[in-house]
């Protein structure tokens, strides 16, 4: 008895010993390194498709043909960028990115979303009943945007025996709102190959 006694007290220091040594260690990093652990689609992705994406669509000749015609830089509002994915895909990051690409080109003026036009428009409603004449800011007033950009993120898997080959492709296209016509299409692909030793995709 004495013996089960002793037995069972080592075994749970040793419990208590392993469940001890355990511990976890955070490392800060730079929010521009390339950081890829599961193979899904991340932050990195979302930056640099977007870098690339707003660098060839400001390249191209309807920015310039617009000014010649209408004497002002095109005013451009992002419009809903829809995931098609199989994965979950916050896709406000890569709004939120492909924004700061646009306002830092200098190239286009830049309009805000539906949702954010909606909180503004509430303030500026609450000014005509409450701030004074002088400084409450006229109702339809707004800057109309020119062009709307609009796109898709969809991916397919491809896996057998532990390895995997994720394939994203991100299409925007950014069209004339009085017009309807597209003036630019940009696509951008991904490829990620995985492998991982006993893995169940």
């Amino acid at each position: 008895m004495k013996k089960l006694q002793i037995l069972g007290i080592v075994f749970l220091l040793l419990l208590m010993l392993g469940c001890a040594s355990q511990t976890r260690t955070i490392t800060r990093t730079s929010s521009q390194e390339v950081t890829d652990y599961s193979g899904n689609w991340n932050d990195t992705d979302a930056r640099l498709v977007a870098e690339q994406m707003i660098k060839d669509m400001i390249s191209r000749s309807w920015i310039t043909d617009y000014i010649l015609e209408n004497d002002h830089k095109p005013v451009v509002i992002v419009g809903n960028v829809r995931n098609k994915s199989s994965e979950h895909i916050d896709s406000e990051i890569f709004v939120k990115d492909i924004e700061r690409e646009l306002i830092n080109s200098g190239k286009v003026k830049f309009v805000a979303t539906s949702n954010e036009r909606k909180e503004i428009l509430a303030e500026r409603y609450h000014q005509q009943s409450y701030a004074s004449e002088e400084t409450a800011k006229s109702i339809a007033q707004e800057t109309g945007a020119d062009f709307v950009l609009i796109g898709s993120i969809k991916s397919t898997m491809d896996a057998i025996s532990g390895k995997a080959a994720k394939f994203y492709q991100i299409d925007m296209e950014l069209i004339n709102i009085e017009s309807n016509e597209k003036v630019w299409i940009g696509q951008k692909e991904i490829k990620k190959l995985i492998s991982q030793s006993k893995t169940k995709w």
